[in-house]
């Protein structure tokens, strides 16, 4: 099986370097052939990541981004220099993430169940969990209430389970969806892109799978930042929202406006009461 590893990154070497050496180990597990070829979009680095990444993999092919990418541009631009091969599938992974042994077992199980089930490949999530509390921390996720944008995670249970929405941090995407939908879509600069992905699988009634098993480990480093708005003035608390690597309101809008239309209007007044009122906001939320 032919997969090629999809990556970004951004000033951090290490982590991105142990990110590899646990995906490659994994490899050596596995009893079944699988091709693996590395495309990693170094998006401005400046500890040398890219470089770092090429001499130890000579054979992985190192982009440079003009460190404008974040995660989706990143990503885009890796798989768009993958699918001018032939690839099976393509695996996402975030360079944090830290992959287990069984990572390729579970990927390569699901694709199959996927094929005898639906009689074609899909996307699957494997999971992880935090590497402090041992909790889930990204992978698959069940929507509950489509106007309020609720949805619950869905957690490994020996079993096969669909999902609706899912964390790019380690998901495989056969090429029978790569054929149907593409890659990730223009229109999301940092997060969110993964969530649009599987929403528009799902949609053309492609599989949508987690695992049976945790796949990984990766600490959930997404915190409240809501919490803090009333600190902040209001030129900080405007800045926060449109910055990409904060709210990235931008895409989150989106993303909104492409699968759930009805809540733009909620979205935009949501987004006001929480610039201008962030007092109130934050103690409505703490009283749910």
């Amino acid at each position: 099986m032919k997969i090629s590893v999809l990556l970004t990154c951004f000033n951090r070497k290490e982590k991105t370097l142990n990110a590899l050496e646990n995906l490659m180990q994994a490899l050596n597990t596995v009893s079944k052939s699988i091709n693996l070829k590395i495309y990693l979009t170094d998006d401005g680095s400046t500890d040398g990541t890219g470089d770092a990444v090429k001499e130890k993999y000579p054979e992985a092919t190192v982009l440079q981004g003009n460190g404008n990418l974040f995660w989706a541009g990143g990503m885009r631009n890796s798989w768009r220099e993958a699918v001018k091969k032939d690839y099976d599938a393509y695996l996402l992974l975030n360079d944090d993430t830290f992959v287990s042994s069984n990572v390729f077992s579970q990927l390569i199980e699901t694709h199959e169940y996927s094929k005898e089930k639906f009689g074609m490949g899909g996307i699957y999530l494997g999971s992880t969990k935090d590497m402090d509390t041992g909790l889930l921390s990204y992978g698959g996720a069940k929507l509950t209430n489509k106007f309020l944008f609720k949805y619950e995670f869905v957690q490994p249970n020996g079993n096969f389970q669909s999902c609706d929405l899912g964390n790019a941090n380690i998901m495989m995407v056969s090429n029978d969806v790569v054929s149907k939908i593409g890659i990730l879509s223009e229109g999301y600069v940092h997060g969110v892109a993964d969530y649009d992905y599987t929403l528009k699988a799902v949609d053309k009634n492609i599989p949508v799978l987690i695992t049976k098993d945790y796949c990984g480990t990766c600490t959930d480093d997404h915190s409240d930042i809501y919490q803090v708005f009333p600190e902040k003035t209001f030129k900080e608390r405007l800045a926060l929202l449109k910055s990409p690597l904060a709210l990235d309101f931008g895409s989150n809008f989106n993303l909104m406006k492409r699968h759930f239309p009805l809540r733009v209007p909620f979205v935009l007044l949501s987004a006001g009461f929480k610039l201008l009122l962030p007092n109130l906001y934050v103690k409505l939320s703490n009283l749910r």
